[in-house]
Order: structure tokens, then sequence, then C-alpha cells
């Protein structure tokens, strides 16, 4: 009887090893506690982190970050851009940065519900620009396909919801439920890691993201995004914007192994008005490594030089 019992108890530890991992993360709010950058605003779903970055006056761009780097990834970009007098928002999306953790599956409604709600909350209702990063692009399409009205240009770098390649753990985590979610649980954080290790990020943006991994919620946020709007093909939202004729420039790194560059020629296929430019020596941190080349496409669709 007692062997069955310590059988027990140890599948009820090794069952709990997940949360108990979890726990022993830094909670958002203890993050926030010494004051952030910023500002914070109580929306729907949570509290979301953000931040106005160039000049106090001018034209407004919305940049949305990517699957494991926060709102700070944007900085350099948003430079580049501030020089022509362009200012920008960037937020941290839930479970990453100062926002809050929200459970759920983080799928397109997931995204444009926290967007949607930034949005009225700082008056910005139409003529709108959006600037997205890998996952971004992916939130920043789905919404000018739902919004085309409000949308007065597109801009994404290294687009995912085309072409997406994940590591074979990400991919079974992903398709299998309940075993996935403990394995995720469980190793996630370390497969991340060395995948941190290995991206050709500066040290800074790899500390950003090292330091995701210290907080409750992330590593839940990029399974449940994986199983969410990274799933999602967004070939009918680009034949959206195509039919509305919404100005789309888009970004590419001829290296990059996340989003190849083969998803450049689907994507002018699919709306043969997009204008594409690629950055030979890039891969996928080039928001980060290529931030004044990148930011120097952007200025030239914003100055209508190309």
């Amino acid at each position: 009887m007692i062997w069955i019992l310590l059988a027990v108890l140890a599948l009820g530890g090794v069952a709990a090893l997940p949360l108990f991992l979890e726990n022993g993360r830094q909670p958002v709010r203890r993050l926030r506690r010494g004051g952030v950058p910023g500002q914070l605003a109580k929306l729907s779903q949570g509290t979301t982190h953000y931040r106005w970055l160039g000049p106090a006056r001018g034209p407004v761009i919305v940049a949305i970050h990517g699957l494991t780097t926060p709102s700070p990834v944007w900085e350099e970009v948003a430079a580049e851009l501030a020089r022509i007098g362009f200012r920008t928002l960037v937020y941290d999306l839930y479970g990453r940065g100062y926002s809050d953790d929200v459970p759920g599956r983080q799928d397109a409604d997931f995204f444009l519900r926290q967007l949607e709600d930034l949005l009225a909350h700082d008056g910005l209702d139409e003529n709108l620009s959006l600037m997205g990063y890998s996952m971004g692009a992916s939130i920043a399409t789905a919404f000018a396909a739902r919004n085309p009205h409000r949308m007065l240009r597109l801009m994404l770098i290294a687009p995912a919801g085309i072409e997406y390649r994940e590591d074979g753990f990400t991919r079974f985590c992903r398709r299998v439920p309940l075993l996935g979610d403990w394995l995720h649980g469980t190793f996630g954080a370390l497969v991340l890691a060395r995948r941190i290790a290995g991206f050709g990020a500066p040290e800074q943006v790899r500390l950003l993201q090292r330091g995701e991994l210290a907080r409750q919620g992330f590593v839940r946020s990029v399974l449940a995004s994986s199983r969410g709007i990274l799933a999602e093909h967004q070939r009918e939202d680009h034949a959206v914007v195509k039919r509305n004729m919404i100005e789309t420039l888009a970004v590419w790194g001829q290296r990059d192994k996340a989003i190849p560059i083969s998803a450049l020629g689907t994507l002018a296929q699919w709306n043969r008005s997009a204008h594409h430019e690629m950055i030979e020596e890039a891969d996928h941190a080039l928001i980060a490594t290529h931030a004044t080349e990148v930011g120097g496409h952007l200025r030239r669709m914003l100055t209508e030089e190309r």
C-alpha cells in the first residue's frame, strides 16, 4: 500500500512541476512595483503597458512587437522614424513586458481586442499606420483586414502568417494537448533560453528576452500564441488588404530562418501591390541588427521617396 501511495505522490509531483516552475517566476505586478517607463492602461482584458517614442507632435505609427521580445525592441527603429517627425506608439502584448498575463488562446481575436482597446484609450480611430514585426505583423495584417476603412498604411517586418518555421519541440507541444502543455511548461523555458542564445540579436535584446523568461505568464503565452495566431494562415487577410488598396511595405531578411525569404514570393502573389525590400545580411533579428536599414526603407515609404 505504501508503495502505491508513494507512486501516486511521485506522479502528482511530476504533474505539478510546470506549476511549481511558474510560481517561481516573478509576477508582473512585482515587476511594476519599482515603476515602469511609459504608462499603464486598464483595458477590458487587463492592464497594458505602452510608451510614446519620438516627438511630442506629429503623425502616429502604432508598432506591434513579436512573439518573445517586448516593446523596447522598437526603440532604434522608432528613433529612425523620429528623424522625419513621426511618433511611434509601442506597447507590450499580454504576457510580455509589463503588460498583464491574460490566460486563454492567443489568437487574432485575442490580440485585436487588446489593440482595439488601446487605440480607443489613446483616441486613435482612423488613418492608421500599423507597423508589425514577425508575429506583430500578423496582428497588424489581421487588424487591417477587419478594419480596412480605418487604415492608411501597413508596414510589415519579417511578417509571420505566410510561411513560419518552428522547431520540432514547439510543433509537438502546439499539436498535442495536455502532454504538450506539460512538456512546454516544464522544458519550454530551457528551449527558449537556447533559442535566445543562438539568436543573432545584440546583447541588449537578448537581455530583454532572458528577462521575459523570469516573469510569470511568458512561457505559457508563447505556447498560447503558437497554438493561436501563429497557426493562422493569412492569405485571405492579405487579399482584403490588396482589394482595399492599403499601401503595404514588407521588409525581409535574406538569411531569416524563422520567416524564410520564400515568403516574399508568396506574399507577392497574394498582394501584387505590396512593395518589398530585402536586407541581404539580415536574419530574423533584423529589427535590432539592421535597424538603420529597416528605418531607411520605412522612411522612404513614409516620405514617398521610393
